[in-house]
């Protein structure tokens, strides 16, 4: 199939495709013309990548474990496991942190958000004569 379909099937666009191939995410095969062919097999990487881009990695994180070829958890390939555990592991401890950061910022938006409400609710006491 031709990147556009490709694209049609994955929802991604041409761009992004083109960028994985960059990345090496994905390796079409090249007609005499120049014409890139993509199989089935470059539908699932593509979908494979998508996943991994919503889970918040960015491409260089995700070619290690793309490249080891197992890319779904259900293949259960023991030679990836080292390099997804390493790569779920750092994104899980970087998540956790993320979401203690947000934790001390609702914290002090709360804060402000108390203090600013009673400044303008003593502001309106004193109008009243």
């Amino acid at each position: 199939m031709k990147i556009g379909e490709l694209s049609s099937k994955t929802g991604v666009s041409i761009r992004s495709i083109r960028y994985y191939e960059e990345k090496n995410l994905i390796y079409p095969r090249r007609l005499e013309n120049g014409y890139r062919v993509y199989s089935e097999k470059d539908v699932e990487r593509v979908k494979a990548v998508q996943l991994f881009l919503e889970l918040g990695l960015n491409t260089d994180e995700i070619s290690p474990v793309i490249s080891c070829g197992s890319f779904h958890p259900v293949d259960n390939n023991s030679d990836c496991a080292s390099t997804a555990l390493s790569l779920y592991r750092k994104k899980l401890e970087k998540t956790r942190e993320q979401i203690n950061n947000l934790q001390e910022v609702e914290r002090e938006l709360e804060n402000l958000i108390d203090f600013w409400t009673n400044v303008e609710n003593q502001g309106k006491g004193s109008d009243i004569k």
